[in-house]
């Protein structure tokens, strides 16, 4: 028999339509049953596909709703550029607030962080698809806020500073959301831009 050619791949390529009404599929049903109630099969059916194909891409529910998740934040979260850093963060806290306190978001998230208590993989799958691409934000907004010379040039600490303003911003809002119950409005959102911004002196 002859061997494969290097790199080619067997099967069915994957359908880039197929896999987003899948991910849509999830959020709806999420919002509609919740989390104990979803499950593989109400997915498919709902996506129109047979089970076997969710199952192809999909090992199980928890790492389909991370996906589902990772794939809201790639298409609606991002840094609307407002003409300054400060507006900038607040525009991108209200946005991530928005997001977060839809159901099918709140219900996910708040599942999938449970789950991954006990479960490493998960964790790890949440880091790689929600987490470190979304930091990709605060790139974006420091790399803008240098250009316009509100921000000093990098000095080798970016990377840290980065990942601690991420931090910050994602416990904050996610604290505000979903453990307080508390309205992420315009005048939260200006004061947690503004402590970043100017530190606590700034609030007064």
């Amino acid at each position: 028999m002859c061997a494969l050619p290097s790199g080619k791949r067997t099967g069915r390529p994957r359908s880039a339509a197929a896999d987003e009404a899948i991910l849509d599929a999830t959020r709806a049903a999420l919002a509609e049953l919740g989390w104990g109630r979803l499950t593989l099969g109400d997915v498919a059916a709902r996506a129109g596909v047979a089970k076997t194909t969710l199952y192809r891409r999909w090992p199980g529910k928890n790492e389909l709703v991370v996906d589902a998740v990772a794939a809201l934040f790639e298409e609606q979260l991002d840094v609307p550029d407002r003409g300054g850093l400060q507006a900038d963060i607040q525009g991108v806290v209200l946005r991530f607030a928005e997001l977060i306190s839809r159901p099918e978001t709140k219900t996910a998230l708040m599942a999938v962080v449970a789950e991954a208590t006990l479960d490493e993989a998960l964790r790890r799958r949440i880091r790689a698809a929600i987490v470190d691409r979304q930091k990709r934000l605060v790139l974006i907004g420091r790399e803008r806020a240098q250009a316009r010379g509100e921000l000093p040039p990098d000095d080798g600490s970016a990377p840290a500073r980065d990942d601690l303003i991420f931090d910050v911003i994602a416990g904050a809002v996610v604290h505000r959301v979903m453990v307080s119950s508390e309205p992420v409005d315009q005048e939260w959102a200006e004061r947690l831009a503004r402590l970043l911004v100017c530190g606590l002196s700034g609030l007064a």
